[in-house]
């Protein structure tokens, strides 16, 4: 057995069993630590072939930001999980049902994918020195420039209407006022009083 191979099966043994961990876990915690070591684990078996763009994309975004953030949610909401999992059977012929769909979606996929015409030639054609992360890099930001831009001006948009819409002004709580600061005079910074001899305020 090579090494690659023996990579191969530590990765998707562990992701396998890690991924199952994840909805037989009773803690939620426990629950995104396993999620975690699955995303890890998919970026081992995307680096094995040779993706290693996917494999940095997928520990920076998913396991820096979307795994650690669920991690956060879970441990601060305080959530009761035994309550929502009450009435599970309810649902349960609902949910096979629905994988068993995405089951048979998967098999015709898998049993009937080809390779599409010059794709081959389009992946040969970027030279044994370029990688995969260069060659995203020019079609991204020479063919697809204008895309990419309408992209982030759409997350930025969405990430100010969050702002906007979670944003609470809570009443007699102190705010810091930078044009009223400006503003100040010493009458109104400093209050003088006369105190008498002997006497205290």
């Amino acid at each position: 057995m090579s090494l690659a191979a023996l990579f191969f099966y530590l990765f998707a043994g562990v992701a396998v069993a890690s991924a199952f961990m994840v909805i037989a876990s009773r803690n939620p915690v426990h629950s995104v630590l396993f999620l975690i070591l699955t995303f890890v684990n998919a970026s081992g078996l995307f680096i094995l072939i040779g993706a290693e763009y996917l494999a940095m994309l997928l520990v920076v975004v998913y396991v820096g930001a979307v795994a650690v953030l669920f991690l956060f949610v879970v441990m601060m909401l305080d959530v009761d999980f035994v309550e929502l999992r009450q009435g599970f059977l309810q649902y349960l012929p609902v949910g096979v049902l629905v994988g068993l769909v995405f089951l048979a979606e998967l098999v015709l996929v898998l049993g009937t994918w080809t390779f599409g015409e010059g794709v081959t030639g389009a992946v040969a054609s970027a030279g044994p020195g370029v990688s995969n992360a260069v060659q995203i890099g020019r079609v991204l930001y020479t063919d697809y420039v204008f895309f990419f831009q309408a992209a982030g001006l759409i997350l930025l948009v969405a990430m100010i209407g969050a702002i906007v819409l979670t944003l609470r002004h809570k009443e007699n709580v102190k705010r810091q006022s930078i044009p009223v600061q400006n503003a100040r005079t010493k009458a109104m910074a400093i209050d003088v009083v006369k105190v008498p001899s002997g006497k205290g305020l």
